[in-house]
């Protein structure tokens, strides 16, 4: 432990002066700002301006041409199904909870075998989206344990109502592809839940390289 005892407080506020003033005294002997470039501040702003004045204009063709978009571009989301045509989506809410803007709400439903919509106990009965809140950033995908929501490359989703941009359930759904029957109705491709998340391979994602034998 340190004898020397804190300063008081005129000792402090002497102490700042001068330490304020060396600061000033150093100013004065390092003599005036030197500038960088001989332009002015409003000279180099006008500098940009008049190179972007003489580019060569590039005229996008849209809509009439199509824009390409990148391969992972993060466009409207889409609901998956398996295979067989059940829905991927099991109410579980997590896409709503990791949703930083609140734009995803979502009521889960019970399966029954009469009327059956997904793999398990449970299956979305509502799912929304409000595009108005969203803001295309993927941590709803991220979270979803089934892979059951995407985002494609469409993007455009301009209209002139609000209540329109509110996507719903059946607006969100893929496709039904051949060899898909629309839900509800009994599991095709096994009897439990395990045969469609465990056993079966998902057809949309790349093949996992098979480990050698060792001998």
């Amino acid at each position: 432990m340190s004898d020397r005892n804190p300063p008081a407080e005129g000792e402090e506020k002497g102490l700042a002066q001068a330490s304020r003033g060396e600061l000033a005294r150093r100013d004065r002997d390092a003599g005036p700002v030197k500038r960088s470039s001989w332009l002015p501040g409003p000279g180099q702003g006008f500098g940009v301006t008049f190179a972007q004045i003489f580019r060569k204009v590039t005229t996008e063709e849209y809509p009439e041409v199509p824009k390409v978009t990148k391969p992972r571009y993060h466009g409207r989301h889409v609901l998956n199904r398996h295979p067989d045509g059940l829905e991927k989506c099991v109410g579980c809410e997590l896409c709503a909870w990791a949703c930083p803007a609140d734009a995803i709400y979502v009521e889960g439903g019970d399966n029954t075998e009469d009327a059956r919509y997904s793999p398990g106990e449970r299956y979305g009965r509502i799912y929304q989206i409000n595009y108005l809140r969203c803001i295309f950033c993927g941590l709803c995908i991220e979270a979803c344990p089934t892979r059951s929501l995407t985002m494609s490359n469409d993007f455009e989703l301009a209209d002139d109502n609000r209540r329109d941009l509110i996507y719903t359930k059946e607006q969100l759904m893929a496709p039904l592809l051949p060899g898909m029957e629309a839900p509800p109705h009994p599991m095709r491709l096994g009897d439990d839940e395990k045969d469609y998340y465990v056993r079966t391979p998902d057809p949309t994602s790349p093949a996992e390289p098979v480990a050698e034998e060792r001998t």
